[in-house]
């Protein structure tokens, strides 16, 4: 039997130990693998990115911080134990007359216990508080503070994702192109040394395309190291381990077909929808909320409390055995605080109560117009990197048709390799150019959608 149970507790090991290592999830943040579209990895993102995380954080705390601020003016109730040991108990000069002494002299005589105990609980409650009341007022916009800082943040994210991701997929198509332009010119280069041996053409045709070649190579491995920071900058914004395995599955040319909206940039723009105009508010509602509690602090206070506990002396440490005596005493109290004269100086915060709350709003006002200027330079920016695309789509289609024409002048011998290598720098410039008006129009609408605080 036993041997039974070994048997079917190993098998079982086995088993979970495969199905750990075939999950992709593994707890080595290095051997985890990832694959994700443009939108999986803003969703992906707006959850694991550290900014996002730490403001969802932010908004935990500030919950915590509104209940907080809530429970001042709920039933406090606190208890002490306070233990006294008069090692000398203070004398005092009493009439020896009393007791039968000489009139005009004096007796020391030391009044009460080495050991004294006292134990006591207290029931407070605050009736009324013109701050308390503020306070509460106070936390619920702090805590709308945080949840506005969130959504801001996870914008901010959503940008920087698809900045990241463009940038990668930028990276991975300039590789292919050079890597297709090489093979190009590697043939022409053969090509060229083999008409070159047979004296039909000059060196220097040859030497040229070595040089277009050497640049190309350099062109490629600096494009190859981009590739990897570009990756691991994307894999920050995601959130995951740089050293992580991460594919993407979106191709540049959708991602902009898709991004193609010109209808879009003509949505009008409503300043309130804007995080950072929202923030202003926020922060305007604030200032409101100081100068009230300013104003407050002269209404009275009212405060209730309840007392009860238990005293105990003695020359003797017995406090904890049976035949200590413990006498008990309750109150109960009411406070009543009534300023009434603060030599102006109440006055004087609540003025600069007042003034900071009207720079609030002049910031307010400042927030919104640069809002809007933001958004039509947003806007104008999008449009622009719209014509700009279809402007190095039609200049891409020229400079390949005269590159190709130039190449076969130069293999024919009808052109020199000046001719031809101006319309080699021409076409790759133009293929550069076309790849970032691609990733423009990506960028310029993310910035947009920014602006009019699309999540």
């Amino acid at each position: 039997m036993k041997k039974i149970i070994l048997i079917t507790l190993l098998t079982f090991a086995i088993t979970a130990k495969s199905q750990e290592s075939n999950n992709t999830n593994t707890e080595n943040p290095a051997t985890k693998s990832y694959s994700f579209s443009l939108e999986q990895a803003i969703t992906h993102a707006l959850i694991n990115n550290y900014s996002a995380i730490n403001a969802g954080r932010d908004i935990e705390s500030a919950k915590k911080k509104k209940w907080e601020t809530t429970a001042m003016g709920l039933p406090q109730i606190n208890s002490s134990l306070d233990y006294q040991n008069n090692i000398e108990l203070q004398k005092s000069l009493i009439p020896a007359e009393f007791f039968g002494g000489n009139k005009g002299e004096f007796m020391e005589v030391a009044f009460g216990t080495r050991h004294n105990m006292t134990a006591r609980a207290t029931l407070s409650q605050l009736l009324f508080d013109g701050s308390y009341i503020v306070a509460l007022q106070a936390s619920k916009t702090y805590l709308k503070y945080y949840e506005n800082a969130k959504i801001k943040t996870d914008i901010d994210t959503k940008e920087m994702v698809i900045n990241a991701y463009g940038n990668v997929l930028l990276a991975e198509e300039g590789i292919i192109i050079l890597e297709k332009n090489k093979a190009t010119l590697e043939k022409t280069l053969f090509d060229t040394k083999e008409t070159f041996k047979n004296g039909l053409i000059e060196e220097e045709n040859v030497e040229q395309l070595q040089i277009t070649l050497t640049s190309i190579n350099s062109n490629i491995n600096y494009n190859k190291r981009l590739l990897d920071v570009s990756y691991k900058m994307l894999k920050i914004a995601l959130g995951i381990d740089i050293d992580a395995d991460l594919k993407l599955t979106d191709k540049l040319d959708n991602l902009t077909i898709s991004n193609l909206d010109m209808a879009f940039s003509q949505t009008g723009f409503n300043v309130g929808n804007n995080i950072n105009y929202q923030m202003a508010q926020n922060f305007q509602q604030q200032k409101e909320l100081e100068l009230k509690l300013e104003k407050s602090k002269a209404l009275p206070t009212l405060s209730a409390n309840v007392n009860f506990g238990y005293n105990a002396f003695g020359n003797q440490f017995q406090f904890f055995t049976q035949n200590q005596k413990w006498l008990n005493y309750s109150n109960l109290g009411i406070s009543l605080n009534v300023p009434i004269f603060s030599s102006l100086a109440r006055t004087a915060r609540a003025q600069q109560a007042k003034i900071a709350l009207d720079k609030a709003k002049t910031q307010l006002t400042e927030t919104e117009q640069r809002l809007k200027l933001q958004y039509a330079n947003a806007k104008s920016e999008y449009e622009f990197s719209i014509e700009e695309y279809e402007t190095a789509k039609t200049n891409l289609s020229l400079a390949e048709r005269i590159e190709k024409k130039q190449q076969i002048k130069f293999t024919e011998g009808l052109s020199s390799s000046f001719d031809f290598n101006d319309a080699q720098r021409q076409l790759y410039a133009a293929q550069q150019k076309y790849l970032q008006t691609m990733v423009e129009i990506i960028n310029k609408k993310a910035s947009l959608e920014k602006v009019i605080n699309k999540i």
